[in-house]
């Protein structure tokens, strides 16, 4: 994977940039985390710019992520409704439940869409709810923008100071993200222990 990549990015330049984000973003396996210090890395040997490089892997993260926004509002809520109507009884997934969690992406979907553009992996998911939720589409740009702009501004200005061991930076993303997904998986664990706790009191 690693080398396709880098050899579509040094073949095409800003196009091939573009389009392995605008990928990465709809086929979360193309890790970020190798294009962008590379495209960093671009820049010390090639005529690519760090401004260059950031607007087109930033253009082509948002229309990936735009793409994620509208599978998301082909699964709207009301289609989550009929899916329990028919099999919540399995699930044990109430209206109520869909309803409560709508409410809540509602109320902290933007700033969960900001902070998540900046984890691997879930950047491009968060998309999705984004799109159940019917998260107002203005405000859905802005803050991916926001959140696309830091990630890619960090991991590209890396590459480029690091160079020909652009590469070295993967390791630690590898830790990154497994401090982050541990983080998500206590906060969701927690967040269940807390609903389950809530519903055998009121039984």
């Amino acid at each position: 994977m690693e080398n396709w990549v880098t050899e579509i990015m040094e073949q095409f330049g800003y196009f091939g940039i573009f389009m392995m984000m605008a990928l990465e973003n709809v086929f979360p396996p193309i890790p970020s985390e190798i294009i962008l210090p590379f495209g960093g890395f671009l820049t010390t040997y090639t005529g690519l710019t760090i401004a260059g490089v950031l607007v087109v892997a930033s253009a082509g993260s948002i229309i990936g992520a735009v793409v994620l926004y509208g599978i998301g509002l082909l699964l709207d809520v009301r289609r989550l409704d009929n899916i329990v109507d028919r099999w919540g009884h399995i699930l044990r997934i109430t209206k109520d439940d869909i309803h409560k969690a709508d409410a809540w992406f509602d109320r902290y979907g933007y700033w969960t869409v900001l902070f998540c553009r900046m984890i691997p992996l879930i950047r491009s998911l968060i998309s999705i709810p984004a799109g159940m939720s019917n998260m107002k589409f203005s405000l859905f740009l802005i803050f991916t923008a926001i959140g696309t702009l830091i990630w890619n501004l960090v991991l590209i200005s890396i590459g480029a100071i690091l160079g020909e061991n652009w590469s070295s930076i993967l390791g630690f993303m590898e830790v990154y993200s497994s401090i982050a997904y541990m983080a998500i998986a206590i906060g969701i664990a927690i967040c269940v222990a807390w609903y389950i706790q809530k519903k055998k009191k009121k039984q």
